[in-house]
């Protein structure tokens, strides 16, 4: 079974303006959508739409911690919330006029007795499952939270993904995991240097390798993805043709991709395949990949 974890899930409240955004003024919108979303639950989304079997774990709170745990099971996603006595889960708010605005919002507290829940429930994994980390730490939470989750886990033979940035992705490489995703733009900033080049980058990729990381996944948006497997090889895919209209989730969804396909066939070509394939199918789509997408750009390549 693959696991996901959103620590502060969020419902995506999109708005479209004719125009740019006018201040101390009402503006009007011309088109409206909302979507589930976090990291976690966006991988759990894509997972679910390659038919994938997953659980999405995490925090909800309040009515709209209700609605967005509604909404997710109506679209077939597996949930295994824990219910916070206080607090909402958060609504952001994303502006799309000639230039875009995101509002944010803060989301609830997360105590300590909320992350023995969730510990409880991560103890349960074992050999072969999967667990998907993604995102940020919420401020109310150490930041070594992730670190903690994977010394519960440690020896167990779960394959374990992290989706982060900087010391948070570089302080969990001590416990090996099986993926990391940064992007270029991310693997640059951990060592202080723009990259340019495909050896550049995959000179990067196998430093963090080096340090513990069993496979480096290097998403380059409309350049495509670089894969450094546990064996030393590298592959390296180009991207469909197509508009790009959403950049939100196409990290994500190049996870599902990914974990999608190496669990079907242990293959890392096929992975990288599936996975370019799925992060493409949202960049061009006004929410995530659908199967249909997906399969109509694996034909691309």
């Amino acid at each position: 079974m693959i696991y996901t974890v959103t620590f502060n899930p969020a419902i995506d409240y999109v708005v479209h303006l004719p125009g740019s955004l006018e201040l101390d003024a009402v503006n009007r919108t011309v088109q409206e959508e909302y979507l589930f979303g976090g990291k976690g639950i966006n991988v759990s989304s894509v997972l679910r739409a390659l038919d994938c079997d997953n659980t999405a774990l995490g925090f909800v709170a309040g009515p709209t911690g209700h609605w967005l745990e509604t909404g997710l099971q109506a679209q077939g996603v597996k949930t295994d919330f824990i219910h916070l006595n206080q607090g909402v889960t958060r609504i952001n708010v994303k502006i799309k006029a000639t230039e875009e605005t995101e509002i944010n919002g803060m989301g609830p507290q997360i105590a300590e007795a909320d992350m023995k829940q969730l510990y409880a429930k991560l103890d349960k994994l074992g050999e072969g499952d999967a667990l998907v980390l993604a995102g940020s730490i919420p401020s109310c939470l150490s930041g070594d939270t992730y670190e903690k989750i994977m010394a519960r886990l440690e020896g167990r033979g779960v394959r374990i993904v992290v989706d982060a940035t900087r010391d948070l992705l570089v302080n969990v490489l001590k416990y090996k995991p099986f993926l990391i995703k940064p992007n270029n733009h991310e693997l640059g900033e951990i060592f202080d240097r723009e990259l340019t080049t495909d050896s550049e980058i995959t000179a990067c990729a196998a430093l963090l390798q080096s340090r513990g990381a069993r496979n480096v996944l290097v998403s380059m948006a409309g350049d495509g993805a670089l894969l450094l497997d546990e064996t030393g090889k590298t592959h390296r895919m180009g991207v469909p043709k197509g508009k790009v209209l959403n950049s939100v989730g196409a990290g994500d969804s190049m996870v599902a991709g990914f974990l999608a396909g190496y669990l079907q066939k242990g293959d890392y070509d096929w992975a990288l395949r599936l996975g370019t394939a799925a992060g493409s199918a949202t960049a061009f789509s006004l929410g995530l990949a659908t199967r249909e997408k997906i399969d109509s750009l694996l034909t691309e390549f």
